[in-house]
């Protein structure tokens, strides 16, 4: 579909707006970016807790995660 990002696991895909997509994408690197911070603005061990299902000990898996999505979904859009 023009004008969209697919996303799927493989055999199903689904297609967001690409406007979307973008701001999903500065979404997802904004998080990174409190994850990664220091000082002040980070986002606390209680609170990426509450994001990972209960998990405090997620913090470095989470964090990895959110970076490759945003680097991915940065590509995808910049297209």
């Amino acid at each position: 579909m023009p004008g969209s990002t697919t996303l799927g696991p493989g055999h199903g895909v689904d297609a967001i707006e690409h406007s979307d997509a973008q701001r999903l994408a500065s979404v997802m690197k904004e998080l990174y970016r409190l994850l990664e911070a220091a000082g002040p603005d980070r986002i606390t061990d209680p609170q990426v807790a509450a994001l990972c299902g209960g998990e405090a000990h997620h913090r470095e898996e989470f964090t990895g995660w959110v970076g490759r999505v945003a680097r991915q979904l940065e590509k995808a859009t910049s297209r």
